[in-house]
């Protein structure tokens, strides 16, 4: 299968609310809207808000959401500290296989960080 471009689409119940959340505290940039849905660049793919989900008040568990949308940052420091100026609230959690930060969006989508590691030169 050939394609031209990849993405993954989001309904939202809070459709304003979440256009304003992935672009001023995700920093996504707007491609193309329409009534009730939004392209936004996603590194290379996008990421479409649309009306027509379900929100929650807090996370959302795998059940009602099994997708947590990621971003691989290589300077993972200063992501985190430019999330939380825009009043974000990461939590930082450390791993055997990585580091990341997790995040909630206003509809309670779980987001996160990858500390982004380069592989080791052979």
């Amino acid at each position: 299968m050939e394609t031209a471009r990849n993405g993954v689409i989001l309904f939202t119940q809070e459709y304003e609310r979440a256009l304003a959340f992935y672009r001023d505290v995700m920093g996504l940039q707007v491609e193309r809207q329409k009534p009730g849905l939004t392209l936004f660049d996603f590194g290379g793919a996008y990421l479409m808000v649309e009306e027509g989900g379900k929100a929650s008040v807090h996370e959302k568990t795998r059940e009602q959401n099994p997708t947590v949308l990621r971003w691989n940052v290589r300077d993972f420091d200063r992501a985190v500290e430019e999330l939380r100026s825009r009043g974000a609230a990461v939590t930082v959690r450390a791993f055997h296989w990585g580091t990341i930060g997790v995040l909630t969006d206003p509809e309670g989508n779980r987001l996160e960080l990858l500390k982004h590691e380069e592989p080791a030169q052979g």
